[in-house]
């Protein structure tokens, strides 16, 4: 097979983070997420760029899931990275991400996911492929999430990312 000096593989993943870009500077815009839209965005905490306090990296040191739901403000987004402000236990955090260290995205509302591939500072550490969820504020806290199978998932529960996937 040829090489490909052009690297498709690389353009591909640009475009799909074009996706992520548009819809949160739409969200950024308007403040709230439209219909029953909201999303899980995994990235790496270690990765150049990104920004969160020193409490979220030790206690996630290598990769974390976000939720964007009902309470998030502050959402700026540019190019290169998006901004937003969200409650973690009821404390208040502003987490700067770039594009470039989301791993996944993904809209259950719409079954909609796109995977990156960002890997790990110990890649071969990893021995399954699973995202911790983060617990969205009691607050604004809707129905517990259901897998598949009928369980029902806890905040902060380990969520295999093999029940998102699309049956093949």
């Amino acid at each position: 097979m040829a090489q490909d000096h052009i690297r498709y593989d690389i353009l591909a993943q640009d475009a799909l983070r074009g996706v992520i870009r548009k819809v949160l500077t739409e969200v950024g815009a308007s403040g709230r997420l439209p219909g029953d839209h909201h999303f899980f965005i995994t990235f790496l905490t270690g990765a150049p760029g990104v920004r969160i306090s020193q409490h979220l990296k030790s206690k996630y040191p290598e990769q974390m899931t976000i939720v964007i739901q009902h309470q998030f403000w502050d959402m700026k987004v540019t190019e290169s990275q998006f901004e937003i402000g969200l409650s973690f236990s009821d404390v208040p955090e502003k987490l700067v991400i770039p594009f470039n260290a989301v791993r996944g995205f993904y809209d259950p509302s719409v079954n909609f996911e796109l995977e990156f591939d960002v890997p790990l500072a110990d890649e071969e550490d990893i021995t399954s492929s699973e995202i911790t969820a983060y617990p969205v504020p009691a607050e604004h806290a809707e129905e517990p999430a259901t897998a598949k199978d009928g369980e029902e998932k806890k905040p902060g529960s380990v969520v295999s990312l093999d029940a998102f996937r699309k049956k093949q």
